[in-house]
């Protein structure tokens, strides 16, 4: 059985950061057996609190907290443990976080000094189904966050439990899927499709370059016919050349 290391090089991955995270959607939904109306992305509105940080990339570490609920503080070693589970997986690592206070938001599983020791385990950065504090001393840490809100405190933040599936932002996320997020929200791509990702992605920039983007800047002094039989040509082209690629249609 394939492991994510095994899938994806370091370089694949720095690869992946050249794009945002639409640009990945275009390639995945090529290749895909899913539903690109549905599945991978955030069904639920996600807020990026360091957009100048741009694309993280990463594989999933999973956890579950409750802020609320100062019984689960009760255990003694459960962020040691929780930290074991993150130090050996691999990385570059992505941290989503459900948060069982949904939809309200009582305390911030982030801050300063837990995304400083996230970041010495090799985790890049957070999607979190709650809330968030210390935004400049996070980003100083290099340590992206998507999240739904930002908060004061941390009330009793802490790992309940750790390594399973979770729900955020509408979507299950299972450990080991290849993250990919921004501004726009984030695409956690399912692992039948991690191989071939990055060339679709890649193809599809290209075709959209070479037969829409290309055409639409080219229209400068031409009728309004011109223009629009230009603009046919081009939207055939690019579907016949993705069908050529994906034997599917395109975007357009």
């Amino acid at each position: 059985m394939d492991t994510p290391t095994s899938i994806l090089s370091h370089g694949d991955l720095l690869q992946l950061k050249r794009w945002n995270t639409p640009t990945i959607y275009n390639g995945w939904e090529q290749i895909t057996r899913r539903n690109a109306a549905a599945d991978a992305f955030n069904q639920e509105e996600v807020s990026d609190f360091m957009p100048q940080m741009g694309v993280m990339v990463g594989y999933a570490v999973t956890v579950v907290c409750e802020p609320s609920n100062r019984e689960h503080k009760k255990s003694q070693n459960a962020w040691l443990d929780y930290y074991r589970y993150v130090a050996v997986e691999p990385g570059p690592k992505i941290v989503v976080v459900q948060d069982l206070d949904k939809p309200r938001t009582i305390g911030a599983f982030w801050g300063e000094v837990n995304s400083n020791i996230h970041k010495a385990l090799g985790c890049v950065g957070t999607i979190v189904d709650g809330a968030i504090r210390d935004v400049d001393e996070m980003t100083n840490a290099g340590f992206k966050a998507l999240a739904r809100r930002l908060c004061v405190g941390h009330a009793h933040a802490c790992p309940v439990h750790w390594g399973g599936e979770v729900q955020v932002f509408g979507r299950q996320v299972t450990p080991g899927q290849l993250i990919h997020a921004d501004k726009h929200g984030f695409l956690a791509i399912p692992a039948e499709d991690m191989r071939e990702v990055l060339e679709a992605a890649r193809f599809m920039d290209a075709n959209e370059c070479d037969h829409l983007i290309s055409t639409a800047r080219g229209a400068a002094g031409k009728s309004t016919d011109e223009i629009l039989a230009t603009l046919e040509q081009g939207l055939a082209a690019f579907g016949r050349a993705a069908f050529e690629r994906f034997q599917r249609k395109a975007e357009f």
